[in-house]
């Protein structure tokens, strides 16, 4: 089956997991051409998908670990202006060149209204959608009600009408849309193949510009903290006290991931994803607005796997959560995957009854 799929390239989490769905539908016979932005494209090409389209995709600025939504707005607004003369060249190319036969969106538009345009079945494979196709309790939206509505709306605008949504999360709320289903998160075979240990360091991920605040409660704690994504056009670790900057290396990051205490990092779902099932307790601060980050902290909180904070001014706030890690660990005991496998054969069941006719 000739199948077009289109990748976010905002943060590594689409690119990554979907990574692991392409190579599955490769390894199925399917040819594939795909369409992604940001670094998404660089990453997918070093993984053997050269033929990646580079496309214009939505993209978030950030300060001080926060979201900012006017300076968000203007960018992609200006940007767009620019790129939208190359998306509908490389949009026509893909008409005449590939002519695919289903689509599948990693929370990408153009593939997806590429679809929609030709009539075509499309699948959304991703973890943003639940924030809408879900019921959430109370104790998830208190105090973040007006950043549920704007994230809502937005998901719901980004691609509505797919013929079925499959949502990857570690949390199981009630689905309330149908054409909807939920699955464990994707997970790298790099994450897949590591051995945990329990070491002594702390891991710490992030990526937001603005990180200073942050960067002083962690000195303050007094605890060794490999750190990555803060300064990332370093090339050797940097070492400042307990603090150690690493440049990122994908398997010197799973190491040491796969070796940590305990880790400490934005609300990011695919982090999240691989320190639930590494039964690893986080420490998950959401950049603030990130309504999407703000719920997964909450839930990982609210089952026991870590704890939730709105930020890291108190630097007694790291002591408090290692003291709790052995509780954490205990409930993090209960939590199993089988690897890929409950995604993957959906995808494929979806597939099949595309290839039969029974969507579009």
């Amino acid at each position: 089956m000739r199948i077009l799929y289109g990748v976010v390239g905002e943060g590594m989490g689409h690119a990554m997991r979907s990574r692991v769905v392409l190579e599955h539908l490769v390894a199925q016979g399917h040819e594939v051409e795909v369409m992604a932005s940001g670094r998404a494209v660089d990453f997918l090409r070093t993984r053997g998908f050269e033929e990646v389209h580079a496309i214009h995709g939505l993209h978030i600025v950030y300060r001080d670990n926060t979201v900012r939504r006017n300076a968000t707005f203007w960018s992609n607004v200006l940007e767009g202006a620019v790129a939208l003369p190359k998306q509908i060249e490389a949009y026509f190319r893909l008409i005449e060149d590939f002519r695919p036969e289903a689509v599948i969106s990693d929370f990408e538009s153009w593939t997806y209204f590429y679809a929609k345009a030709h009539g075509l079945p499309v699948f959304s494979v991703d973890n943003m959608q639940i924030i809408q196709r879900c019921t959430h309790p109370d104790a998830i939206l208190d105090g973040y009600r007006r950043d549920f509505r704007i994230a809502k709306a937005l998901v719901k605008a980004k691609l509505p009408g797919c013929d079925h949504y499959l949502i990857t999360t570690f949390f199981r709320p009630p689905i309330r849309k149908p054409k909807t289903s939920l699955h464990p998160p994707i997970l790298r075979p790099e994450i897949l193949a590591a051995e945990p240990s329990e070491g002594e360091h702390v891991l710490v991920y992030q990526t937001a510009q603005g990180s200073e605040t942050l960067l002083e409660a962690l000195r303050a704690s007094g605890i060794e903290c490999r750190i990555y994504g803060i300064r990332r056009d370093i090339d050797a670790e940097q070492v400042e006290g307990n603090l150690r900057f690493r440049p990122f290396a994908e398997q010197g990051f799973i190491d040491d991931l796969a070796s940590a205490r305990a880790v400490i990092a934005n609300g990011g779902f695919t982090l999240m994803g691989e320190c639930v099932y590494l039964h690893k307790p986080m420490l998950a601060v959401p950049l603030a607005r990130m309504f999407e980050q703000i719920m997964n902290a909450r839930y990982l909180d609210r089952l026991g796997y870590g704890r939730f904070l709105p930020d890291l001014d108190d630097p007694a706030a790291i002591h408090a959560f290692l003291g709790d890690v052995p509780r954490f660990r205990e409930a993090l005991a209960d939590y199993a995957q089988d690897g890929n496998r409950d995604l993957l054969a959906a995808v494929d069941m979806h597939l099949d009854r595309a290839a039969a006719g029974l969507y579009g």
